[in-house]
């Protein structure tokens, strides 16, 4: 697949979960995406985005993975004969005990969805294991070797999660449970009965994860044939409740919890505005990394690969420096209302502050360019040929985007945010190697703002006037009013700007593509729509629907006079 810059291609960016199918089982999964990408491809994108499809914690996000290197079960395709070792038989008892049409109409019910595919897998590595030929078992032993480095770690991790009633909190396991050194000695110590079953357990683990590298390999390989690129995402940062920081605490600062400084001109979140981010992922210990050859880094570029012809790196900002508190997320409510001092006696003189160092001097920007560069290397060369990405948006120092750039990795351009020197930049001045987009996952749509800036009132309507009235700017439209239709006159303005600036990829946020009010995530905020909106119509409905027909024929006009088909 030629993804060289030279030529200009434009894709779609949606959260896997959202995507509806007819027959899916309440979340979206690798089936509905054969559709997503069929869909895409016909109105004549050449690229699907998707957020991390790394195994999720408790909290739902997929940024916040319990795994660097194994994928999140409930995205697999689970069906008669997918895996093959699902039978009719099997699949028909477990779904005649689950309410389809509850879990299909509203929001992702997690637990339910877990439980319903958690049951089908069971089901199907029970047949495995009874009835799976030399062959197939062949298979399984060569990828549980092959994959060994991480996959064992894993396995054990999943099993004492189960151990511990699904709580993933290692360091309040019991004593014996908390390292895994000590973990193996005590699992040593119990019956062979006992033993034995532990092993199992682990080995159904593996086997999920086998099952799971199968259906995403086969996947990318159906989105190349139709002339289609996935584009992948791997987090800055893995959970500290993860198989990762469990088997390897040695390569992570535990005591300090990584994120993005104070922005007030974040509305959604007090904390936010006063003190910044705080996601709770350990940092890096870099140096004990370098001495084990960056193995872990390595490993989760090849995992990555196997799945993405291209992938995005969220927070790329965190390989120069990282935002860093010295208190966990649970603790936030309880520095809110703190000041400075109030907080450093709280810490112990501790304060957040960016590690491993600020970019206050010239001495420390060098520094931190210098070791950005050495750490980006590292994942550039484990890529290979699949082209990487920089999410370089918030707090950036000067220096990173022309270090991205002489590394060959492209950043981002949202037109609203590039305002420099009272002018908005014009889309004919971006870098080619760039990735242009109004919105992602964490962002308000477009139509969202429109909505707000002419129906609502105080800042939040402020701020959406004036992003608004940015975005038109770039647009070359006049200027956007209540006495103006959305759809007809603003909506084709602004795809054809984005579509027609020079940066190699123009990307829509699926909720932009389809004018839609709803988000995906609010950052900083516990809002129960997190991670689980779903998008109200199936693919087989929109590709169906007279207007989404129209709007559709619109968007591959547009393409076509960009020259982005």
């Amino acid at each position: 697949m030629n993804l060289s810059p030279e030529k200009k291609i434009a894709g779609v960016l949606a959260p896997l979960f959202g995507l509806r199918g007819e027959n899916d089982l309440g979340i979206g999964d690798v089936a509905v995406l054969r559709e997503f990408i069929d869909w895409a491809a016909e109105i004549g994108f050449k690229l699907v985005q998707l957020l991390p499809i790394n195994e999720m914690g408790a909290d739902n996000s997929p940024y916040n993975a319990i795994s660097a290197m194994a994928i999140e079960p409930t995205t697999l395709q689970l069906a008669p004969g997918s895996p093959e070792d699902l039978s009719h038989q099997d699949f028909a008892t477990v779904i005649a005990e689950a309410d389809l049409a509850k879990l299909r109409r509203t929001k992702v019910r997690y637990a339910d969805v877990r439980k319903l595919k958690r049951r089908l897998l069971e089901k199907a590595f029970a047949n495995f294991n009874q009835r799976a030929p030399e062959d197939r078992r062949s298979r399984f032993r060569e990828f549980c070797e092959r994959e060994s480095h991480w996959l064992n770690d894993y396995a054990l991790f999943r099993a004492l999660v189960e151990t511990n009633g699904g709580f993933e909190a290692w360091d309040q396991w019991p004593t014996e449970q908390r390292t895994i050194s000590s973990a193996r000695e005590w699992r040593s110590k119990q019956t062979p009965e006992q033993q034995q079953h532990f092993s199992e357990r682990e080995n159904f683990y593996r086997y999920v994860q086998w099952i799971a590298r199968d259906q995403w390999s086969a996947v990318k390989g159906y989105a190349g044939k139709k002339g289609l690129a996935l584009m992948g995402d791997i987090p800055f940062g893995v959970s500290y409740y993860s198989a990762d920081v469990f088997a390897r605490p040695e390569q992570f600062a535990l005591d300090w919890c990584g994120g993005a400084p104070p922005e007030t001109h974040f509305k959604d979140d007090r904390f936010t505005q006063k003190w910044g981010q705080n996601w709770g992922i350990p940092l890096y210990r870099w140096s004990t990394m370098r001495d084990d050859g960056f193995d872990w880094w390595k490993e989760r570029v090849r995992t990555v690969a196997h799945c993405f012809h291209l992938f995005r790196i969220d927070h790329v900002l965190g390989f120069y420096r990282i935002y860093a508190f010295p208190w966990r997320p649970q603790q936030n409510k309880k520095f809110l209302e703190l000041g400075w001092k109030e907080m450093l006696e709280k810490t112990g003189g501790r304060a957040p502050h960016f590690s491993p160092r600020d970019d206050s001097t010239t001495e420390n920007c060098h520094a931190n360019c210098r070791e950005g560069e050495e750490y980006l290397r590292i994942v550039l060369n484990e890529a290979g040929t699949g082209r990487v990405i920089g999410e370089d948006l918030g707090t950036v120092p000067d220096y990173v985007r022309p270090s991205l750039q002489s590394l060959g990795i492209a950043g981002f351009k949202i037109p609203q945010w590039e305002f420099y020197h009272g002018r908005i930049t014009p889309g004919s001045e971006y870098e080619r190697l760039s990735v242009a987009t109004y919105t992602t996952h964490d962002h308000p749509p477009i139509r969202a703002l429109w909505e707000e800036a002419f129906h609502g009132s105080g800042e939040g309507a402020a701020q959406a006037r004036s992003d608004l009235e940015k975005i038109a700017t770039f647009a070359e439209f006049k200027h956007p009013g209540a006495d103006l239709d959305f759809e007809r006159d603003f909506y084709p303005a602004v795809m054809h700007a984005l579509f027609k600036s020079e940066s190699w990829l123009a990307v829509v946020m699926i909720t932009d593509l389809l004018a839609r009010k709803y988000r995906f995530n609010v950052p900083g905020v516990s809002a129960a729509f997190n991670w689980s909106r779903r998008m109200h119509r199936s693919i087989s409905q929109l590709r169906s629907s007279p207007k989404e027909r129209k709007r559709m024929g619109l968007i591959r006009d547009l393409l076509e006079k960009s020259g982005r088909t």
